[in-house]
């Protein structure tokens, strides 16, 4: 067995014989164990061994402990150690080892936990479990209307590319660039773009000093951008209206329709599967994530262009099945803010029981 990262928790590895197995010695892990990764630790790589490990191997990468369950929960240790503050803690104090340092047992071993009575640490388990139940159902529904978003998307893009008007990209839209002459000691407000269609996100604005030789550009609203070193993972977005006044890298092109369409078509093209691959094609390399995009060969590539009222049609339709996914999803992502705030609160106390208990 394993433990993944991020809170996935522990996990089969598969089966390995004598002559395969790497590992001088393996230990076995029994039910309820409490575990971890120690390689990378701060990602928050803790787990309590569940009923389908009992009985699994684990190297000594793995450490396993039982619980004194006079004294503790594994769950209540679990959640301690899954918070942010706490990998925040152990990534602080890895901050100076190089490489994958190991986060060994004598480190988790001095850690300091709060250990309420039994009878609390239950009651908190059965408070952040309702919140992980509702957080569990929002991405179950966002999920389901996601699946619909992409077949809907997938069954346009299909039709196009069958009836549509093939265009090299490059007829359709244009590279449009903005330089900036830095200034050492005004600031500059940049752009990121996230992966898998995502979208954009700021960064603290810094010196133009800070920048160094970097060069950046102006990005409008309404601009088609491309993140060119992880295009081929759909690192694709439109700049919305309330980003005005920020910059992006060299790495960040932006483009507009040369046929005074709106860009969002493409966008959503770009986040459809035959879209992505073209992304992918366009984008050689297999150096690990070095795959840098060739814009030269993505702008002669052609696609199927539809009508200007079928390209709004399509745009309209598909922001309005995209719409829900994405406000389910902030919903999920600000009960996890919530999740959060209330486990802090719970164990230092600044939040009574009786009361997180009515309002969950």
């Amino acid at each position: 067995m394993g433990v993944r990262w991020h809170g996935k928790g522990a996990y089969g590895r598969g089966i390995v014989t004598t002559e395969t197995v790497k590992a001088k010695s393996l230990y076995r892990a029994r039910e309820g164990d409490f575990t971890f990764n120690r390689i990378d630790t701060q990602n928050g790589a803790f787990d309590v061994v569940p009923a389908e490990l009992d009985g699994a191997l684990a190297t000594n990468e793995f450490p396993l402990y039982e619980v004194d369950e006079e004294e503790a929960e594994a769950r209540f240790l679990l959640l301690n150690f899954r918070r942010p503050e706490v990998l925040h803690q152990i990534s602080t104090l890895r901050a100076g080892s190089e490489g994958r340092a190991r986060w060994k047992e004598a480190d988790f071993e001095a850690w300091i936990v709060p250990v309420p009575p039994l009878s609390v640490q239950r009651r908190i388990i059965e408070l952040i479990d309702a919140v992980d139940d509702h957080i569990a159902a929002l991405d179950a529904e966002a999920d389901a209307l996601d699946a619909l978003l992409r077949g809907r998307k997938e069954e346009l893009f299909a039709r196009y590319a069958a009836t549509g008007t093939p265009l090299p990209i490059g007829e359709v839209l244009e590279e449009v660039k903005r330089p900036i002459t830095v200034n050492p000691v005004a600031e500059y407000r940049q752009i990121g773009i996230r992966s898998h269609g995502r979208g954009l996100f700021t960064k603290e604005a810094v010196t133009g000093e800070s920048l160094g030789s970097k060069k950046v550009f102006w990005v409008e609203p309404g601009d088609l951008v491309i993140n060119i070193v992880f295009a081929w993972e759909g690192a694709v977005a439109i700049v919305p209206p309330h980003i005005k006044g920020y910059c992006g890298s060299h790495r960040f092109p932006t483009y507009r329709r040369l046929d005074g369409g709106d860009a969002e078509f493409f966008r959503l093209f770009f986040s459809s599967k035959v879209g992505t691959r073209l992304l992918a094609i366009c984008s050689p390399g297999g150096a690990g994530r070095n795959r840098t995009l060739n814009r030269k060969r993505l702008m002669q590539s052609p696609v199927g262009i539809p009508s200007a009222s079928e390209q709004k049609r399509a745009i309209c339709e598909l922001q309005a099945l995209e719409a829900p996914v994405m406000a389910v999803r902030a919903e999920a992502n600000r009960l996890r803010a919530v999740r959060a705030t209330l486990l802090s609160g719970l164990l230092d106390r600044t939040i009574e029981i009786e009361s997180a208990e009515l309002g969950v």
